[in-house]
C-alpha cells in the first residue's frame, strides 16, 4: 500500500442518453476506495448540467454535481455520447476547454471524442474513436489526425479511446501513469481483465480463425515471453510460429498494431518495469534480465520509449 498526501480529482461528464457502460467503467477505475493499494484513491465527481440526467438503459444519474466541479478537476473523463451526429452540450464543450486551460488532463472514452474534437482540443493532434464513427468524426472535424485502428492514443495530456472495453484499457492506463505498473496489474487483476493491451493493438482482429485450442500466435509470443533476457531474433520467432517471417510481420500487424520487434521491444520494457518497482536489481541487472544487454542498452530503450531513464522509474515507483 502507498500513502499519499494529497488526492487527485477525478470529474466524469454525465450527458442524457450516454451509454452505460462508458460511464460505469470509470466509477468502477476511480470511483471505489482502495486503501490497500493507495491511500487515498481518487476523488470521483460525478458531474452533469443538471442534478438528475437520464443516461442510457433506463437510469438516471441523480444527485450530480455541476459543471463548476469539472472545470477544476485534475483528471476529466468523458464517456461516449449518445448522438455522434448532432452538435454536443455547449455548456459541456466550453467547461471542458475551460478544464484544459487550467492543465487538467483530459480522456475521452469512445464517442467521447466528439466532444474534445468541438472544444478543438483535437486539432492537429493524434487522437482515436470507435471504428464505427471513425469516418463521422473525420468528417466533421477535419483536423484531428485521426487513427481509426488503435485501442487508445495520447497527445500532449490528451486521451482518447476506442469503444467499449478500450474505456478500460484508458482507464487502468490513467492509473499506470499516476501509480505505476504494479498497482495497475493489481487494479486489472481485480477486474478480471488483463493489466495492459497496448495503445496500438488493433482495434478488432482480421487474421483468420484459428483451430481450437491453437489462437494466432500465442504459443510464440508466450515462448517470447519466457525468454525476455536472451537473443530473440526474428527468424526464431518465425519458426516457432511456423511461419515465414513475412507472415509472422502480417499476423503480428494484424492482431497487435506493430511489429515482431516493436512487440518484444515493449514486452521487455514491462518487465524492466517491474522489476525496477519490485526488485532492488541493479539497473545493470535488469538490463541483462529484460534482454536490452547493458545498463546504456536499458537507459537507451526507456528514453526512447517512456521519456524517463530507469533511476528516475525507479525513484518515483518503487516498492521499497
Amino acid at each position: 500500500m502507498r500513502n499519499r498526501t494529497d488526492i487527485h480529482r477525478v470529474a466524469l461528464a454525465v450527458t442524457p442518453g450516454a451509454p452505460i457502460f462508458e460511464i460505469a467503467v470509470p466509477c468502477e477505475v476511480f470511483g471505489i476506495a482502495r486503501p490497500d493499494l493507495v491511500d487515498p484513491w481518487y476523488d470521483l465527481r460525478i458531474c452533469a448540467t443538471s442534478p438528475a440526467t437520464a443516461i442510457g438503459g433506463g437510469f438516471v444519474s441523480s444527485g450530480a454535481s455541476g459543471l463548476d466541479d469539472l472545470v477544476t478537476a485534475d483528471t476529466v473523463v468523458i464517456p461516449a455520447c449518445a448522438d455522434v451526429h448532432t452538435a454536443q452540450p455547449a455548456d459541456l464543450v466550453d467547461a471542458v476547454r475551460e478544464a484544459h486551460g487550467r492543465g487538467a488532463r483530459i480522456a475521452a472514452i469512445c464517442s467521447g471524442a466528439f466532444v474534445l474534437a468541438q472544444a478543438g482540443l483535437l486539432d492537429g493532434r493524434r487522437a482515436t474513436t470507435h471504428w464505427m464513427h471513425a469516418g463521422e468524426l473525420a468528417r466533421r472535424h477535419p483536423l484531428v489526425r485521426l487513427d481509426p485502428a488503435v485501442l487508445y492514443a495520447e497527445d500532449a495530456g490528451i486521451f482518447t479511446s476506442a469503444g467499449t472495453a478500450a474505456g478500460i484499457d484508458l482507464c487502468l492506463e490513467l492509473v499506470r501513469r499516476d501509480h505505476g505498473t504494479m498497482i495497475a496489474n493489481a487494479l486489472a487483476r481485480r477486474m478480471v481483465t488483463p493489466p495492459h493491451r497496448p495503445a496500438d493493438q488493433a482495434q478488432f482482429m482480421i487474421a483468420p480463425v484459428s483451430p481450437a485450442g491453437s489462437p494466432p500466435l500465442a504459443e510464440v509470443t508466450q515462448w517470447a515471453l519466457r525468454r525476455l533476457g536472451e537473443p530473440i531474433r526474428l527468424r526464431d520467432m518465425a519458426a516457432r510460429a511456423h511461419l515465414s517471417e513475412r507472415q509472422l510481420t502480417r499476423r503480428f500487424l494484424s492482431v497487435f498494431g506493430r511489429t515482431p520487434g516493436a512487440w518484444l521491444t515493449a514486452e521487455r520494457l514491462r518487465h524492466a518495469q517491474a522489476l525496477l518497482e519490485t526488485t532492488e536489481l541493479t539497473i545493470e541487472a535488469v538490463a541483462g534480465s529484460c534482454g536490452f544487454g547493458t545498463a546504456a542498452g536499458l537507459r537507451a530503450a526507456f528514453a526512447k520509449h517512456l521519456h524517463i531513464s530507469p533511476s528516475d522509474y525507479r525513484a518515483t515507483w518503487s516498492a521499497h
